[in-house]
């Protein structure tokens, strides 16, 4: 993998929003919050809380969202078949080299479900900025950008935030490239670290997610989040 040098986390400015309490939020309610800014010290503070943004519908006001059950990757339970296996062979992964055309590929409008807009694209990109939102980038043997994911590090935790494929197997490969990471980061390999995925689809289910409840991921997210991180 080939990495742009890493940029010094700063913290922002805290945030002066009160953001809803995911530990006293009635099981299976997902939704817990709309409005508040998606100024870093909001988006960190909503990361550390349990809470991400997403807009509650397209080109609407921004819901905060805590999913219960919620959708982890185990770290020691990723699926990789034999195409994907061909595919990490032919493709090739880089770091930070490319983190807003990862994020608008994500936001291809052609997309089902596509919910990234002008907002969350400026939003992440400015915590990319600081040092806080990573991209890990999947390319062709030409060098093209030809998918990838991206995400939000606080210590121990990675929230995976979504990924792309513009040729098949590429996200899997940045997803792939993405556990070898974590894996190797102190904690990664006795399950502290945590991969949260938000929501466990039929997709993500065939490459090892798994689904737990509520108050089992807010007790392991208090413990990750005093890991260093690994980008």
């Amino acid at each position: 993998m080939t990495r742009r040098a890493s940029a010094r986390r700063i913290e922002p400015e805290p945030t002066p929003w009160l953001l809803p309490d995911a530990g006293a939020a009635p099981a299976g309610m997902e939704l817990l919050g709309v409005g508040a800014d998606l100024a870093p010290g909001t988006l960190l503070a909503a990361y550390r809380a349990g809470l991400f943004p997403m807009p509650v519908e397209v080109d609407g006001p921004m819901g905060w969202w805590s999913p219960d059950p919620r959708g982890l990757l185990p770290l020691d339970g990723l699926h990789i078949s034999r195409s994907m296996r061909r595919s990490l062979a032919r493709l090739h992964v880089t770091l930070d080299t490319a983190f807003v055309d990862v994020v608008r590929g994500c936001a291809d409008p052609s997309r089902d479900g596509g919910w990234i807009d002008d907002r969350i694209l400026a939003a992440y990109t400015e915590l990319h900025r600081l040092g806080w939102a990573h991209s890990v980038e999947v390319r062709a043997a030409d060098g093209e950008l030809v998918g990838g994911l991206y995400g939000v590090e606080i210590g121990g935790l990675f929230a995976g935030e979504s990924m792309f494929s513009a040729v098949s197997d590429a996200s899997k490969v940045a997803l792939v490239a993405l556990v070898e990471l974590l894996r190797a980061a102190p904690g990664g390999s006795d399950a502290r670290r945590l991969l949260d995925v938000q929501w466990r689809t039929d997709h993500l289910a065939s490459l090892g997610v798994v689904e737990v409840p509520r108050p089992r991921y807010l007790a392991a997210l208090k413990v990750a989040l005093g890991l260093p991180p690994a980008f």
